[in-house]
Parts: C-alpha cells; structure tokens; sequence
C-alpha cells in the first residue's frame, strides 16, 4: 500500500499530496453493481471516466458550479481539492428507470417534469437506502442550510448537463451527485462519468452508461469511449 494511501473505494483510490488540502484521485477499472455484489472490470475504464469526468467539472466551474476539481495530472488522475464527504448520494431523475420503476411500477423511459431529486444514505451493507432531509439533518450528516444547497445545486448542474448532452445527441437520463465540505465550503465532488449517469443516445435510445454492466448487455467499453469521444469532440 502507498505511503500515501487515504482511501480505496469501489472505483477509486484517494492518495494524499504535499499539500493536506488537496488529493491525488486515481480511477479504477474496477466495475460493481447491485451495492458490490457483482463486480468486473471494464478496459480502460479508469482513463475514460477521469477524462469525462475533467471535462464536465471544468464546464460546470465555467458555468458558477463550484467543485473539487483542480486539474488532471494523468490520464486517469485528477488532482482535486480533499473533502469531507457528506455520506448522502442526490439523485436527479430526468426519465423513469432502474430502482423508480421498480419501486413504483413506471414504464421505462417515462419523463419527469419537474425532474425528481432523491437522497440516499450511502452505505452498501444497507443497500443504500433512501432517505429524507428530516433523517440527514436529525441523524447530523447535514445541516439545513447544506440540504437546501445540494439540493439547489444538484438542479442546477442537471440543466447545464442536460443541455451539454443534449448538444452531442445525448439523453441525460439520470445521475447521482455526492458533496463535500472544505472548511466552510459546500463543493461537489466524487465523479461525472458513466458509473454515476445513465445516458442514452437521442436517435437510438442505446444505453451508454453503466447499465450496460449491470445488465449484460456487453459492449460496455466501447459506450464509455462513444461518451468520452462525444465530449472531446466539443472542445475541437
């Protein structure tokens, strides 16, 4: 293990830097669904979401959305400011798909308007349950004020991605977003990739995230590289 090894998750790696304030994100190849009980590896993975995941953090800050993102050092690190990480996934759903029809018996592909934003405990030994703002705000994980700001947040950059996919013949269909506090600041963190949004291609309805994985439908390496080839091709 590095000397500098802070954290492992499922699809990164958290090293430290010479400055305590700023971190060292390694992306992984590794690929989990259903709260880690099935897992693989999708090729290059790691290089691909970091490189996504660049591209869009730099749009959001040019467009007011304050996150962690510093710079990508390599092409499947980026150098990000460290977090405190609030243990809440905010969910924005678009579209019906995934554990909503299940829960609630939509069709698939069903649209929500206004979009429908859900909280999650992150916890995979519980299954990642939802939860409300009384439960983050009782249970301390979150203050109010830091609720609403996600919250507001998290509508926000769902506008800015639905237009910058829409702009490469792209459905943002659905996305998870996490947050962080540095001193007394509230940033986005974690990652914009295909592991955290299903999207589907506008002409063809094809998935081109994850779901891919989880579902078997193969070609999953190749979706990753059709987003990242989409994305870069905006800043030709």
């Amino acid at each position: 293990m590095e000397d500098n090894f802070l954290y492992e998750g499922k699809a990164k790696k958290i090293l430290t830097t010479e400055d305590p304030m700023v971190v060292r994100m390694v992306f992984k190849d590794d690929a989990t669904a259903f709260d880690g009980k099935k897992k693989g590896k999708i090729g290059d993975k790691g290089q691909v979401n970091a490189r996504i995941s660049s591209r869009i953090f730099r749009y959001l800050q040019q467009k007011g959305i304050d996150n962690h993102f510093i710079e990508q050092s390599e092409p499947g690190e980026i150098i990000a400011r460290r977090l405190e990480i609030i243990p809440v996934e905010v969910v924005v759903r678009n579209l019906a798909t995934g554990s909503i029809s299940r829960r609630l018996g939509l069709k698939e592909g069903l649209p929500f308007n206004p979009p429908i934003l859900e909280f999650y405990f992150k916890d995979d030994q519980l299954g990642d349950p939802m939860i409300n703002e009384d439960h983050i705000q009782v249970l301390g994980w979150a203050s109010r004020e830091e609720i609403e700001k996600m919250r507001e947040s998290a509508h926000r950059v769902n506008g800015l991605l639905l237009e910058l996919f829409r702009g490469i013949g792209i459905q943002l269909v659905d996305f998870k977003l996490e947050f962080g506090r540095a001193g007394e600041e509230l940033l986005l963190g974690d990652e914009i990739s295909p592991d955290t949004c299903r999207l589907w291609d506008l002409k063809t309805g094809e998935k081109l995230d994850k779901d891919r994985f989880r579902q078997d439908l193969g070609n999953t390496e190749a979706a990753y590289q059709e987003i990242l080839r989409r994305i870069e091709e905006l800043e030709e």
